[in-house]
């Protein structure tokens, strides 16, 4: 069947659609991975965006129970350059084109992606429509319902995707894919301390990785305020990735202000502009963002650089942070702030995802380096 983009500025990339049919808005951005799809779909950060692969030909492997990072497929669509027609992979249980439409998520595949992804990065990122069926046959109504949509732009979407009551997270990571895992290594029963987990969009694998670690990890709402917080008795403070605009996370800003210098907090991604924030700091908004797990990050005090995953479009703006908050590492590609530290404090955070899944392993180390601090807390 017919399926088609329409962006805001008038440009059409039509293709063939599969998944479900019907129309969906979104800010159509692109991910340059070659591989992990599922995990990239199953990512609570991608709410309200349509993404563009980079990689010619996708669904080879399709899709299995082990792999997602959350309950659900949060992308708004997916847009390939090929659907692979055969699944080929003794994990597999069903293929990509069932999955979105078990998920009720269109895709979207023959499109121009080189084209289209060439347009974004000369543009920017764009409100879109990714339709399906019928509704693909009108064009300009399509152009005209990405024009009316608000975009990112000061949208609060953490309150969409956070849990809506803590819970404990108690399974550790996969020991195939982590044979120098530090529960593995020790089969350690003891528990090294209590993480709070704050959900703006949490991806399973960090809470496997703080689980693997020795913490008993409680995840709370979005919404938590410092003192609920508190009554937990956490000996670290985590702050997860997420979708939107940081800024407009108000209630999280002025949770994590509360939280400061009372317990260690570690933050990533989303987490990291909030924290930011909280600090003092401004954030905005970059042309096209980064996605993908190929980012070469560079600490600034030693000039080791690591290749590390990505999925953001907003920054900390540099120059807005406070003289005793340092900035522990940069992009490499465009000088993006992508690490924050605050001693007296006793908080630090990175832009990227050490958690990876999928992607290197190259930023593992963050993880101990939060226990690190934890520990030397708890002393």
């Amino acid at each position: 069947m017919r399926a088609i983009i329409a962006l805001e500025d008038g440009s059409l990339y039509p293709g063939e659609g599969f998944g479900a049919a019907g129309t969906q808005v979104g800010e159509v951005v692109f991910n340059t991975s070659m591989t992990g799809y599922q995990e990239l779909l199953t990512d609570p950060s991608y709410h309200r965006q349509i993404v563009v692969s980079t990689v010619p030909h996708v669904g080879n492997i399709g899709v299995n129970i082990e792999d997602p990072e959350s309950a659900r497929v949060w992308v708004a669509g997916y847009a390939v350059r090929e659907l692979s027609p055969l699944v080929s992979n003794w994990r597999a249980g069903a293929s990509l084109d069932d999955y979105l439409r078990t998920q009720n998520v269109i895709g979207i595949s023959g499109v121009e992606t080189r084209s289209l992804v060439r347009h974004l990065r000369t543009r920017g990122v764009m409100r879109g429509v990714i339709a399906h069926g019928e509704a693909a046959n009108d064009p300009p109504a399509l152009i005209a319902q990405a024009q009316s949509w608000s975009g990112m732009d000061g949208l609060d979407l953490a309150k969409e995707v956070s849990c809506q009551t803590p819970y404990v997270w108690e399974e550790p990571v996969d020991r195939h894919w982590y044979t120098d895992s530090p529960l593995s290594k020790t089969q350690a029963q003891t528990v090294r301390g209590h993480i709070v987990a704050y959900d703006f969009g949490i991806k399973h694998n960090i809470l496997r990785l703080l689980t693997d670690r020795g913490f008993r990890v409680t995840v709370v709402p979005a919404m938590t305020p410092a003192s609920e917080a508190l009554k937990l008795k956490p000996d670290g403070i985590f702050l997860s990735n997420g979708p939107g605009d940081p800024a407009a996370v108000t209630y999280a800003i002025q949770a994590i202000r509360d939280l400061l210098g009372q317990k260690p907090i570690f933050g990533i991604c989303l987490g990291h502009q909030l924290l930011g924030l909280a600090l003092g700091g401004k954030t905005h908004k970059l042309l096209f963002g980064h996605r993908g797990t190929n980012q070469p990050v560079r600490d600034p005090e030693t000039a080791a650089v690591t290749i590390t995953v990505h999925n953001h479009g907003f920054e900390v703006t540099e120059g807005s942070l406070p003289a005793d908050v340092v900035v522990t590492r940069l992009n490499l590609n465009d000088g993006c702030i992508e690490g924050l530290r605050c001693d007296r404090l006793q908080a630090f955070s990175v832009q990227y995802h050490p958690e990876a899944a999928p992607g290197p392993h190259d930023a593992l180390d963050l993880f101990d380096q939060f226990v690190a601090l934890v520990e030397k807390c708890q002393a």
